[in-house]
């Protein structure tokens, strides 16, 4: 029940600044929590013999499939940090992203890695989409050239069902399609079961806007397109109400959790997807562009970045996120420790 303000809470009988007079008040009441259950770190992974720093994304590797991964990800489950995504890096690129269907992919190789080292402690999400991997760098099959090129739905729908199987077969617990095809989540779980993976997860990035935040990501995947853009499959800013649809279709397609990207300047987004599909787990994704501008913020001294980013990331989980997708995961882990001190 909503209360208007001429039948109660009336000054001075009502006073909202008790409740704020100390920290211990203010974690007694508060309406929002945050833990490192709550997050997923998103990993890089490639062939190399050493991290290779992200130069748009400060802080950010390129790792390895070595120890120096398996530290990496050993920290993060030391700080509390059990959920990752891995996005794969690579050189061996063409038309139809075979390095993603392929066993010895860099994705399925990283996985049997960390399941060998972590098994059950470290659940794998693992993005799916064909960006990263086409030497054209667009999500689906590209038909056409020049201007009348175009992204052909119903031929990349096929690939990703195989992308999904390999990498279900190589250990992961969820796959994460990215590539805004319709019906991707139907042919995924349609792949997945008819190979016997009906109880590996799919997290759909349901309603993935068409953003100019994710330029750093594209310079630490090497996966911006050669040419055109992604607004014909990717969602238009402009638009909310869309992307209740895209949620809808997902979740009758047999999605288990369901996304919005990126997270802050669609937060108003976020709300609505909680309020029309409270059922059903919610996923935002603070991509590169966010994680960079804070990044950039506070290294000029404009900004408090520890709290920048706890503030950032309470607001998501404000907004109705159950599940977080952030760079700055260690970094909020190691900060919750001592969550009743921050605000």
């Amino acid at each position: 029940m909503i209360f208007n303000g001429d039948s109660l809470h009336k000054f001075p009988s009502t006073r909202p600044r008790r409740l704020r007079l100390n920290r211990f008040l203010r974690n007694s009441v508060a309406e929002t929590s945050l833990s490192t259950s709550n997050l997923i770190m998103p990993i890089f992974v490639t062939d190399s013999s050493s991290p290779q720093p992200i130069n748009a994304m400060p802080g950010q590797f390129r790792w390895p499939l070595n120890e120096d991964l398996l530290k990496f990800v050993d920290e993060l489950k030391s700080a509390g940090i059990h959920n990752v995504i891995l996005f794969g890096v690579t050189g061996k690129k063409d038309p139809l992203a075979s390095e993603a269907t392929s066993k010895n992919g860099v994705v399925p190789r990283a996985i049997r890695l960390l399941k060998q080292s972590f098994g059950k402690e470290l659940v794998i999400f693992a993005d799916l989409c064909m960006c990263d991997y086409t030497d054209h760098g667009h999500c689906g099959v590209v038909k056409g050239s020049g201007e009348d090129y175009y992204i052909d739905n119903d031929t990349t729908l096929k690939i990703y069902g195989e992308i999904a199987v390999n990498y279900a077969e190589a250990g992961a617990d969820v796959i994460a399609p990215s590539g805004m095809m319709d019906g991707q989540v139907k042919a995924i779980r349609d792949a997945l079961d008819g190979d016997g993976y009906e109880n590996v997860l799919i997290m759909s990035y349901s309603a993935k806007y068409a953003s100019v935040f994710y330029g750093p990501f594209r310079e630490a995947a090497d996966s911006a397109p050669r040419f055109g853009d992604r607004r014909s499959y990717q969602m238009d800013p402009r638009n909310s109400f869309e992307a209740l649809k895209e949620v809808a279709m997902d979740v009758g397609e047999g999605a288990d959790i369901v996304m919005v990207k990126p997270a802050m300047p669609y937060l108003d987004v976020v709300r609505m997807v909680k309020d029309s599909f409270p059922q059903v787990p919610l996923a935002a994704y603070q991509v590169s562009g966010e994680y960079s501008m804070i990044k950039a913020a506070a290294g000029a001294g404009w900004i408090d970045e520890g709290r920048a980013v706890m503030e950032s990331l309470t607001s998501i989980r404000r907004a109705g996120a159950d599940l977080i997708l952030t760079y700055f995961a260690l970094d909020a882990a190691r900060m919750l420790r001592n969550w009743d001190s921050l605000f």
